[in-house]
């Protein structure tokens, strides 16, 4: 017998235990530490910027070339483009989890090269940038002067010269990126008037400055090859690029024989500002420079943001006196108070299964034997989850945290079992040696059954897979030690530790077993009852099923719980086509407001940019709104959710516009916000007003639905624009060219790139514009002239046509079709399933043929996971039966043990409901846990049943006896696995939602397959043993 060998070597049995702890330890140190597994599916931004374009233009003749190339690449799940009015342009494709991000990024870089052909000439110019990051942001860095001796640009540029490079050279990082962004430009504001004058047009200045601020070649004097040998070859040396606004402004325009000249400064005025205005940034309400770190595809947050630390401390170490950094916003701070808590409720657990332990064996020595055991086994775990590359992360702790209740019953199983047998007058040693013969077998059982339900979640794809794999494993990994340590090293403790003395328990330890003695006769009872009135026990069961199948039906859904991270993120909207000023103002009053909210600590403010959709739009301003520290806030109206209640009502004070509150996302990277996101595709080539229109309709009816709030789409097609075409016959006539007309418009009204300077060794742009007040007004367009075949100077405006429109200064599309974003929140007392449910009714109901909706980011992978779990969960009771009647030989005998599940699930599903949590991921997990666990009990009582029937007995007294003597360690091991999760259902602080979710479950479906199902499998072992076709004896029907 395995187990014999290392009674008899009870130093070797600990040597091996040793070496799993050490092992354990070792890897334990080494790995790394996260909020959830990798399962972020990688997504590469593919990005590049026309000047003075449209959405419109943009979307047509830039996205549309590189949607067309891009689309197919291997793995690919999704993409969306999105053009602005600015003049950015970016493609966002996503692909599986667990996809090779480097390969993906070459892959879609192919691709885009492919593509570059048709894209316009400016944009070909400007480039197209290819890089691989993750959605959301790990951490937003603020750089700042509190003393005000530096302005913005400074700032901004500082950052990029000497910060941002240095952060994105850190392992990790996918990209750094400076909101609102200074960079240096060189800025000629022209004066058309004054170009009037000398009769020059906008074309003419673009070209001076080309031609003049350029990087020239010349050769070589002597180079080979050369017929007359010579000694030295003599490198030419041309002026460099401009690099002062003084030089600029020195560029000759026009020149005469008699020496005088016409510069740039005649007709222009030039200096050195910014190449964007389009935003303004401020901390607390004081000017400051943005730089957001957003995480690379597979790296991980803790060890990344650590490193970026890091690199600002050795940084601020040369800033310039006045120059300051803080770190306001850090999603990691909520990754490690998570880990923290959980690793508090695994001591918690600890502590709470040895006291009940104790109570049970009532001998310190018989309590010490599983406090040696458990640890082997959990420790050991470590081990197992570096080798298959897991990270210490929520699901692999929650595991270990579940573990701990489940491997301590391998070491109770057997430490009973050796005391019974001790009480009866054998020593130590006989009793270990007979215990070992009689449980072996049923321990190597619930090892089998155990990993059996978890093993087929290994082999899930996706987001689902990745979180119910890492979780899965680390119990199973546990499971496999424990088994292989209740063989050895239990057994040889019990014949070394324990001593042949039995003295009677005196004061409560007496009246304990006085009342267990009670109640196991009462169990008992119960059993004989239950057997006597099969039909009735059959019914029950009946209704037990059916009620437990109607109330899942019900259960709210969702991914996983939202939690208090920290943050509020504030989405701020002023009538569409304002300016950046009047949002500015709008900003300006709500920070007021929110400072007036004591647990607000910082308030980092993005005016001028759309942070649902990342793009610059002056009527749209983003604010981060960081809360004080969890510890700070205990009170529950000093929780996140009432906070945002609060905000989200102080913000219609507010004398313009309108803003929204929302939480952060339950797993960062995976969207924006909180909520859920969607597409409404438009297939049918309707124009954007028409795809506006049904948008409009679909959040007008949601507003009607109590599952949905804050519904609310990217997508305004009624924003006020002009429509200009050029009179080709006139331009023609007069000799005009349309490419010059279009061009000096562009260069007058919008920021024309005429081409580059130098300085501090990098490469900034020249930009060239009218002065503000000729842009003020369409009507200004008669001040621009454009030059005829004669020479002639010629208004535009008089080879042009304008109409007033409206049109869209955000164009999205997706997966190669126009398409708007909807996103919005589960109403008040909803979950998330709920809010998917009905805004998808509402689509349906809205939404003719030709267009379609498509899910993104969290409701998309909630749509992907609700089918993948019910296919585990059966394959996993599947493989349980098989490995079942593999050991028992027989077919239906497993049925008797498999039939302890419903019991289990029945307590989850009803606990989980009173409580009023949701079927999430940790919901769904936790019912895998329960399957294994309400099997194992199953498994003790058929065991016994089954070897007394060998001995003798006949079926119904073996039921029964099995029942009774399995019936202390049934309720000691899930005790111990109830109380160890009870840290769970209890706790507080930051990630406490996620701790509810899979404790609250767990525990009710424990003590359901704790209290109802032992009464249960008697009776349900006896009728499956007579359907037998072989039964070793005659039934006796009396009791």
């Amino acid at each position: 017998m395995f187990s014999s060998f290392f009674i008899k070597k009870p130093v070797f049995a600990a040597v091996v235990s040793i070496i799993i702890v050490l092992a354990g330890l070792a890897a334990m140190l080494n790995l790394p530490i996260e909020q959830y597994p990798r399962v972020i599916p990688p997504q590469i931004v593919v990005s590049t910027n026309y000047p003075g374009a449209s959405a419109d233009t943009l979307a047509k003749t830039v996205a549309a070339p590189l949607e067309e190339q891009i689309n197919g690449a291997k793995d690919m799940l999704y993409m969306n483009s999105i053009s602005e009015d600015s003049g950015n342009v970016a493609v966002n494709i996503f692909f599986k989890v667990g996809t090779n991000a480097d390969a993906a990024k070459i892959d879609v870089n192919n691709r885009v090269q492919a593509a570059l052909s048709k894209l316009p000439e400016q944009v070909q110019r400007q480039g197209v940038n290819v890089r691989e990051r993750s959605p959301s942001m790990l951490q937003v860095i603020m750089f700042y002067s509190p003393d005000n001796s530096h302005d913005i640009t400074y700032l901004s540029n500082y950052a990029l010269m000497n910060i941002v490079d240095d952060l994105k050279r850190i392992n990790g990082v996918g990209d750094a990126t400076i909101f609102g962004a200074k960079d240096y430009a060189i800025r000629v504001w022209i004066d058309p008037l004054k170009l009037s004058k000398f009769s020059l047009t906008t074309t003419e200045v673009i070209s001076a400055i080309k031609e003049q601020n350029n990087q020239y070649s010349a050769g070589k004097i002597g180079q080979e090859p050369i017929k007359d040998k010579q000694m030295f070859t003599y490198t030419i040396q041309t002026p460099e690029r401009l690099n002062d606004p003084l030089q600029f402004s020195e560029i000759i325009i026009k020149a005469n024989e008699d020496g005088s000249s016409l510069k740039l400064k005649d007709v222009a005025t030039i200096e050195l500002g910014s190449s964007s205005y389009n935003m303004t940034t401020k901390l607390n309400n004081a000017p400051a420079i943005p730089v957001a770190i957003f995480l690379q595809s597979g790296a991980n947050a803790l060890e990344t943001a650590k490193a970026v630390k890091k690199v600002l401390e050795n940084s601020s170490k040369n800033f310039p006196v006045g120059l300051e950094y803080k770190i306001p916003y850090d999603s990691t701070t909520f990754v490690e108070i998570s880990i923290k808590e959980v690793a508090k409720t695994f001591v918690e657990a600890i502590i709470l299964v040895i006291l009940i332990i104790f109570l049970f064996l009532q001998n310190w020595r018989a309590t010490i034997i599983p406090i040696l055991a458990v640890p082997v086994s959990i420790i050991g775990a470590f081990a197992g989850m570096y080798a298959l590359g897991f990270t210490i992360n929520l699901l692999t702790l929650f595991g270990l945290v579940l573990a701990i209740g489940i491997v301590v019953d391998d070491a109770i199983i057997v430490i009973e079992n050796v005391e019974r047998h001790m009480s009866e007058g054998m020593t130590p040693k006989e009793a270990s040696f007979k215990a070992m013969k009689e449980v072996s077998s049923a321990i190597i059982a619930i090892v089998l059954v155990l990993s059996s339900v978890f093993i087929p979640v290994a082999f899930m794809g996706g987001l689902s897979g990745e979180m119910y794999k890492q979780f899965a494993i680390t119990i199973v990994i546990s499971i496999v030690i424990s088994g292989f340590v209740a063989l050895s090293l239990t057994p040889s403790l019990c014949a070394s530790m324990l001593k042949h003395e039995h003295k009677k328990p005196q004061g409560f330890f007496k009246l304990f077993n006085n009342f267990f003695d009670k109640a196991t006769s009462g169990y008992s009872y119960l059993v004989k009852k239950s057997i006597r009135f099969s039909l009735i026990s059959i019914l029950l069961f009946g209704g037990l099923i059916f009620v437990s199948y109607d109330m899942f039906k019900v259960m709210k859904t969702g991914l996983v719980p939202n939690e208090d991270q920290g943050t509020i993120f504030m989405f701020s909207y002023n009538p569409p086509g304002s300016s950046l000023s009047r949002t500015e103002d709008l900003t300006n009053e709500l920070n007021k407001l929110i400072q007036t909210d004591s647990n607000v600590k910082d308030i980092i403010t993005l005016a001028g940019l759309d942070l649902a959709t990342s793009s610059q739009r002056t009527h749209a301003a983003a604010t981060i709104v960081k809360l004080n520290p969890w510890d700070d806030r205990m009170a529950p109206d000093q929780h996140a959710n009432a906070i945002l209640a609060r905000l989200n009502a102080l913000s219609m004070r507010t004398s313009d516009g309108f803003t929204l509150g929302v939480l952060p996302p339950a797993i960062m990277g995976m969207s924006i916000a909180g909520g859920f996101e969607m597409y409404v595709q438009n297939r049918s080539g309707a124009s954007i007003n028409e795809l506006g229109n049904y948008v409009n309709q679909i959040i007008k009816k949601a507003s009607t639905r109590p599952e949905l709030m804050a519904v609310r789409t990217t997508l305004n097609a009624n924003i006020p624009q002009y429509k200009m075409s050029v009179d080709t016959q006139k331009a023609k006539a007069k000799g005009v060219d349309i490419a010059d007309i279009y061009s000096t418009i562009n260069a007058t009204l919008g920021s024309y790139y005429v081409n580059d300077f130098s300085l501090y060794g990098r490469t900034y742009k020249v930009n060239l514009q009218a002065q503000d007040p000729y842009r003020n007004d369409i009507e200004d367009l008669k001040f621009i002239f454009v030059k005829g075949n004669n020479g002639e100077l010629i208004p535009i405006n008089s080879l042009i046509k304008i109409d007033k429109t409206v049109g869209a200064d955000l164009v999205e599309r997706f997966n190669l079709f126009q398409a708007a974003k909807i996103s919005g929140q589960p109403g008040i007392g909803y979950s998330s399933g709920d809010a998917l449910k009905a805004i998808e009714e509402v689509a349906t109901e809205i939404l003719p043929e030709g267009y379609t909706i498509s899910w993104v980011g969290t409701a998309y992978q909630e749509k992907q996971i609700s089918s993948s779990s019910g296919q585990a969960f059966i394959f996993g009771i599947v493989l349980l039966f098989l490995i079942l009647a593999a050991q028992y030989g027989k077919w239906l005998l497993p049925i008797s043990v498999v039939l302890a599940v419903p019991f289990a699930m029945f307590g989850a599903i009803v606990a989980t409901s009173l409580r009023g949590l949701e079927n999430d991921i940790y919901f769904q997990i936790g019912l895998l846990v329960l399957a294994g666990l309400a099997a194992k009990n199953a498994i003790l009582i058929v065991e016994f049943a089954l070897q007394k029937q060998k001995e003798g007995m006949n079926l119904v007294d073996s039921a029964l006896e099995a029942a009774k003597i399995r019936l202390r360690p049934i309720i000691m091991t899930s005790l111990a696995f109830t109380l160890g999760v009870i840290p769970l259902v209890v706790s507080s602080g930051a990630g406490a939602a996620s701790r509810h979710s899979i404790g609250t479950g767990v525990m009710g479906g424990m003590i359901a397959a704790t209290f109802l199902a032992i009464i249960f499998i008697p009776l349900f072992y006896i009728l499956v043993s007579k359907l037998s076709p072989k039964k070793s004896e005659e039934v006796k029907e009396e009791i």
